[in-house]
């Protein structure tokens, strides 16, 4: 599989900064957040600048306002374009949110019948994200909240998915059964990879309640062949860029550890939450 840094976990650093990071490394690719960056430039250009030094596996349309952006649907159309524009080969996004009333969104969500070929004119893969329970008393306030529903979704309207551990696992942290029913419906295509617990999320492993070792295991023994994007919080790195290089190396050390090699006895990389019961491999 492919291991992927998600830009969004540095965000506060330059976009070339972060994917000269990435690149250093190890990482095989960047996902790039549609955010303030992409207002007031040539979008092309800058993609396939940064493409020099490191390959780009998705795009995550915006999730924020942005100037000349439009709404929910102008934005994912816009960022499908771009995908297709600078040779990216997929991109992800949210579903439509009932909490902020993205009624318009909703309507036109559920009237497209074919995603690949409406959005992404088969040449760019388009996937929906499952989302956290962030609603009134714990409840995912999002269309498709229910694992069910999102798969007869997916099958009925040509959509893949970009599975997301710390949102599936803020509802419940025993999520492998939840994922598994994902993974066999053939429809994965991405997937975030953090940790979540006491009420945060996109957690480095270990620093929550997931079980993540067991969960890389998992795609490791079943031959995985998609990306795999590690996507946390800039919050669970250090302030300063040699400690931020230092610690990105330690968590890619983990990833290759527990995906790419066969262990008998996994130990996490210095500097590595010890993983608690939960995360040791069946």
């Amino acid at each position: 599989m492919k291991l992927v840094l998600s830009a969004g976990s540095l965000y506060t650093l330059p976009l070339e900064t972060v994917f000269e990071l990435a690149r250093d490394t190890g990482f095989d690719g960047m996902e790039v957040i549609i955010n303030h960056d992409f207002q007031f430039q040539d979008n092309v250009a800058l993609l396939r600048n940064l493409q020099q030094i490191l390959p780009i596996c998705s795009l995550h349309a915006p999730f924020m306002e942005l100037d000349g952006w439009g709404d929910k649907i102008y934005q994912l159309r816009r960022t499908c374009k771009l995908a297709i524009d600078a040779g990216i080969p997929l991109i992800n996004f949210h579903p439509p949110c009932w909490l902020t009333f993205e009624f318009k969104f909703w309507h036109w969500f559920n009237n497209i019948a074919d995603f690949q070929q409406e959005l992404g004119n088969d040449q760019v893969v388009i996937t929906i994200e499952n989302m956290p329970a962030t609603g009134p008393f714990g409840s995912n306030p999002y269309l498709l909240a229910k694992t069910d529903r999102m798969i007869e979704f997916m099958q009925a309207n040509n959509l893949f998915m970009t599975f997301d551990t710390a949102h599936m696992g803020s509802s419940k942290a025993d999520f492998l059964h939840d994922f598994h029913r994902f993974y066999d419906s053939g429809k994965m295509r991405n997937i975030h990879f953090s940790d979540y617990g006491y009420g945060r999320e996109h957690l480095l492993p270990g620093h929550g309640v997931l079980p993540l070792t067991r969960f890389l295991n998992h795609l490791r023994e079943t031959r995985y062949n998609n990306t795999l994007t590690l996507e946390l919080s800039p919050h669970e790195f250090p302030s300063e860029l040699p400690e931020i290089r230092e610690s990105l190396g330690e968590i890619f050390e983990y990833l290759v550890q527990e995906t790419r090699q066969s262990e008998d006895n996994p130990q996490p990389p210095a500097g590595m939450a010890e993983p608690g019961p939960e995360m040791v491999p069946a």
